[in-house]
């Protein structure tokens, strides 16, 4: 047959072709929707095989995950345990964060807290140890271990620990600061001059308590020569003190002894002078008599009106004179004078000094002893206190000035005041920017000793 023939055959039957035309075009739709179909399963087949396979991998990762969630949210409700003094809820929740975390950076701090927070301070102190061995959580365990040491009263570990804190962070300010308090405490002046300077480079502490703090700490190296017989460098050292604080009695009547010695009257007058202009004190009055010790009485007397007129309506002032006149027998000026102080008898809040001295001023002027009897039990009996030397840091009374507290060893913390006032007001604004330096003890504040000499103050 010829391909004409196949191709085209003009007696074939119409009916046939299009039957032919449909089966062809219903097989192409059925194995489009055939493939279709096949893809489908192929994919939902694939999707189980990947469940089948994964599963596990992904179940395990939802678990983690659901651990993870929750050793967060034993780790949270711990710190709020801890803040909240609960210390048997702190410490399940510590170990409920430990087992659920497997960060032991994360759960440390917190043990350490419950630990001590129930008062555990030998499981506190591992811990905190442990907490030294990771470069992310050493300066926390440094820092715990140096507020035990000082709760302890070891101040040579709490001295150690401080200077490595410095090593990690050599621009921490409360690092500085207590670097600084430590070194004082152990009475090396040079390494808390040096590392005080340092701290006020970088601002770690306000500019005034910083300039205290070097004039306290040059008073001590002044003293430290002096008793030495390096008289020179007492001299310097003390002249330096005085011109960074002007004000600061011990530093500036320590000059005065000095300049006095050496027969420098004149220059030790101008020193107290302005100390007495910067703040009035008894100390100063009782170095400024002395420097006039060979000169009659009324003649003292008259040097105590140059002194007083740096100053002369602050109740110093005013009992400076009053003794000086006292001295030189002049009653009405005395009397003037005490009764501007509050020396009056319709004053009931005379200070017990004030009254001391009109007791003394009746018996002297008129011999008049009942009068006398009545200030003198005035003195003891008013409520009114006197002023005296007061720890800024424990509140311990003392009757004399010292670098370190008597009681606490708290540097630079002695303040001239009324007692009975809240601890803490000269270093509120060092406290808010530094951690506390807790005191051997922790002990409430008591009265080592008051004041109790008639007609004056004890002096430093």
């Amino acid at each position: 047959m010829s391909p004409s023939q196949t191709t085209a055959d003009p007696h074939a039957d119409p009916a046939s072709l299009h039957g032919l035309d449909f089966l062809v075009s219903a097989g192409v739709h059925v194995l489009v929707v055939a493939v279709i179909l096949i893809a489908i399963l192929a994919a939902v087949l694939f999707h189980l095989l990947r469940k089948i396979i994964g599963g596990p991998r992904a179940l395990m990762r939802a678990r983690r995950e659901s651990r993870r969630r929750r050793g967060y949210r034993a780790l949270t409700q711990g710190m709020v345990a801890v803040a909240a003094g609960d210390a048997a809820e702190a410490k399940r929740l510590a170990k409920q964060a430990d087992v659920l975390l497997a960060e032991p950076p994360l759960t440390l701090l917190l043990s350490a807290q419950a630990a001590q927070l129930g008062g555990d301070q030998k499981a506190a102190q591992k811990y905190f140890t442990a907490m030294l061995e990771r470069p992310e959580t050493e300066f926390l365990g440094l820092r715990g271990l140096l507020m035990q040491a000082l709760k302890n009263g070891d101040q040579e570990e709490a001295l150690r620990l401080t200077q490595r804190a410095k090593e990690l962070r050599p621009k921490t300010p409360w690092v500085l600061a207590s670097l600084v308090e430590l070194q004082a405490r152990a009475g090396k002046w040079n390494e808390a001059e040096a590392t005080l300077a340092f701290a006020m480079r970088r601002r770690a502490l306000p500019d005034s308590l910083g300039r205290r703090h070097r004039a306290v700490i040059l008073h001590e190296q002044s003293r430290a020569a002096q008793v030495e017989g390096r008289d020179r460098d007492a001299m310097r050292l003390a002249a330096r003190a005085a011109a960074l604080t002007p004000g600061l009695t011990p530093v500036a009547t320590h000059y005065a002894e000095l300049l006095a010695a050496k027969e420098h009257r004149r220059h030790a007058r101008k020193v107290l002078e302005a100390a007495w202009h910067a703040e009035p004190h008894p100390a100063l009055a009782a170095a400024y008599d002395a420097l006039f010790a060979d000169e009659a009485p009324l003649q003292r007397l008259k040097q105590f009106e140059t002194l007083t007129a740096q100053n002369k309506d602050h109740p110093e002032s005013r009992i400076a004179l009053a003794e000086a006149a006292l001295k030189a027998r002049l009653w009405g000026e005395a009397r003037r004078h005490l009764a501007a102080a509050g020396g009056r008898e319709e004053n009931a809040a005379a200070s017990p000094r004030v009254c001391r001295l009109m007791a003394e001023l009746e018996e002297a002027e008129r011999n008049d002893l009942p009068a006398a009897r009545m200030w003198l039990a005035r003195a003891a009996a008013t409520d009114t206190l006197d002023p005296t030397y007061v720890c800024d840091a424990c509140g311990a009374e003392t009757s004399a000035w010292t670098a370190r507290c008597p009681h606490c060893q708290s540097f630079d913390s002695i303040e001239w005041r009324l007692p009975g006032r809240a601890v803490g007001t000269r270093l509120k604004a060092a406290s808010e920017m530094t951690p506390s330096l807790p005191v051997s003890g922790d002990a409430p504040r008591t009265v080592e000793s008051r004041p109790a000499s008639e007609g004056t103050e004890t002096r430093p």
